[in-house]
């Protein structure tokens, strides 16, 4: 086997020597015949090389789509969360335009304040303002929002006044029914069930025909409350336990457990509730 290789390579040897030492013009024509069976192969060998060199390339592609694909959806979850934290800014920004054009077009002098607490111990009872007497606010001044009465302030310093809610047992204000001019106290009753807010119009004439859905407004009697603000709307009628009464459930008109921004009223003047129904009106009329 070995002697058979050395003959082999000795025949190579040979032939590479004689193709070497022939003359120019017969060693061209080898030359040629070579590379043109040899051209096959190496055409073969190019095309495998390439297809092997787009695979790493389109492998390497798809690891840089991965990649692009990764920061798009990162920047997607960004982008979406900036819109959801713009969204509640967008809404706040509304609400503050709103309440700048309730006070611009107001018949009275209002100061706007901003709520900053709660009363931890009856969560329905006063709420606290960042307005105080520096700002104008004193104690027994009506506390108002763009839809109805809130309460009046009670204890006042420098720079914050505590406000009582209309929805505190504690809370009395002289009313009357706007269809009729009857007239009652509304007094709280704290929080019902189901987290609603309703008070109860006492010492109403019994002889006076009271429906649901009347509109409840402040008499102007007592000297705290200016006349003419909104405060609710009947929801049911019924006789006091001596029969001597009528007495209504009123549903306050403001969202007593939402508020954000209220209105201390500094002076009395034309009715408020003239503004709001004007509002209402237009509001309905854009929808």
């Amino acid at each position: 086997m070995r002697e058979r290789s050395v003959v082999v390579w000795v025949v190579l040897a040979a032939v590479l020597l004689a193709v070497l030492n022939l003359p120019a013009s017969v060693s061209q024509r080898v030359k040629s015949v070579l590379r043109e069976g040899l051209a096959p192969l190496q055409q073969a060998v190019t095309g495998v090389t390439r297809k092997l060199s787009e695979t790493g390339r389109a492998i390497r592609g798809i690891g840089d789509m991965a990649d692009e694909n990764r920061l798009m959806a990162a920047e997607l979850v960004y982008l979406r969360n900036e819109v959801r934290d713009l969204k509640p800014l967008e809404e706040e920004n509304l609400e503050l335009r709103r309440q700048l054009e309730f006070t611009r077009r107001s018949p009275r002098k209002l100061i706007a304040c901003e709520v900053i607490a709660r009363d931890i111990s009856g969560w329905w009872h006063t709420i606290r303002l960042n307005r105080g007497t520096g700002d104008g606010v004193v104690a027994d001044m009506a506390v108002v929002t763009l839809d109805g009465l809130v309460g009046k302030t009670i204890q006042v310093s420098s720079r914050t006044a505590d406000v009582l809610l209309i929805s505190d047992p504690s809370c009395r204000v002289s009313a009357r029914i706007a269809r009729t001019g009857s007239f009652g106290v509304v007094v709280g009753t704290g929080e019902t069930g189901g987290g609603r807010v309703v008070c109860v119009m006492e010492f109403m004439n019994k002889n006076v025909p009271i429906l649901e859905g009347d509109e409840v407004l402040t008499s102007g009697l007592g000297g705290v409350f200016p006349k003419g603000l909104l405060i609710g709307y009947v929801e049911r009628v019924y006789r006091d336990e001596a029969g001597l009464f009528q007495r209504a459930d009123v549903v306050p008109k403001a969202d007593l457990g939402v508020l954000t921004y209220v209105f201390a009223v500094q002076e009395e003047g034309q009715e408020i509730d003239d503004y709001l129904r004007r509002q209402q009106l237009q509001e309905g009329g854009a929808r």
